[in-house]
């Protein structure tokens, strides 16, 4: 009864007719699952494959606790938590970026490839940050910079380095690498497709305009826990080989 009390807002918003609070309800408690799942499952992995665990338990930590208080916000003031999405962004893309790199340590990747990836991670979100909260007017050309950032991540791992150390890491690692790919490809492009959605530009009149958070909450649940299960199953199978 105390609980009902202090959040009365929370109580009359969270409805079942409220399909993007449910998702966001439902994201939260998905990501804080598989952070138990892969912290939970450390012990079994030897050292090689520990990090790339611990860091896929981190990446679905750090958006559950987002999605806890992203959330709370949408119940309170109907209102996309934009803020809050990308503070989460800022901290959990890059570390999607640091996978690739961990997997491919196997095939000789260096340092130069992991700080690559992250600048370019982070110059996308900054720059998409920046064209939908705090220069909304010039948003086309802000969008125009982050996906510019997105297809050199893209091409990274598909054409550029990390693709041809994955190929010569061959077997599991490969297999893995390419699954990841696929989930950079099409997982990631509902967020530059979101962006177009969420700001005005050349694209509004073809896309017209629109709230997406299902669709962000849907593809951030997916996207985040796949690719930990991803890296789960190839450091189980390589501890048995």
């Amino acid at each position: 009864m105390t609980n009902i009390m202090l959040f009365p807002s929370l109580v009359a918003k969270l409805l079942p007719t409220d399909y993007v609070a449910f998702t966001f309800f439902v994201g939260c408690m998905a990501m804080m699952a598989a952070s138990a799942f892969f912290f939970l499952s450390l012990n079994q992995f030897d050292r090689k494959w520990r990090t790339s665990v611990l860091v896929s338990g981190l990446i679905t930590f750090i958006a559950a606790v987002h999605y806890f208080y992203m959330r709370d916000y949408w119940a309170t003031f109907q209102e996309s938590p934009t803020f809050f999405r990308y503070v989460d962004w800022i901290l959990t893309v890059p570390l999607m970026c640091v996978e690739f790199y961990l997997i491919l340590k196997v095939a000789g990747a260096k340092q130069g490839l992991l700080w690559k990836m992250i600048i370019y991670s982070i110059i996308m979100l900054v720059t998409g940050y920046f064209g939908e909260a705090v220069d909304p007017a010039n948003a086309w050309i802000w969008g125009l910079v982050s996906g510019i950032a997105y297809f050199a991540i893209v091409y990274e791992i598909w054409l550029g380095e990390a693709s041809k150390l994955a190929a010569a890491a061959g077997g599991d690692v490969l297999a893995s690498h390419k699954i990841l790919c696929w989930f950079v490809l099409v997982g990631w492009a509902i967020y530059p497709l979101g962006y177009m959605l969420g700001t005005d530009g050349w694209y509004t009149g073809i896309l017209g305009k629109g709230n997406v958070d299902i669709a962000y909450n849907i593809a951030d649940a997916i996207n985040k826990i796949g690719f930990g299960l991803v890296i789960y199953t190839l450091a189980l199978k390589s501890q048995k080989d």
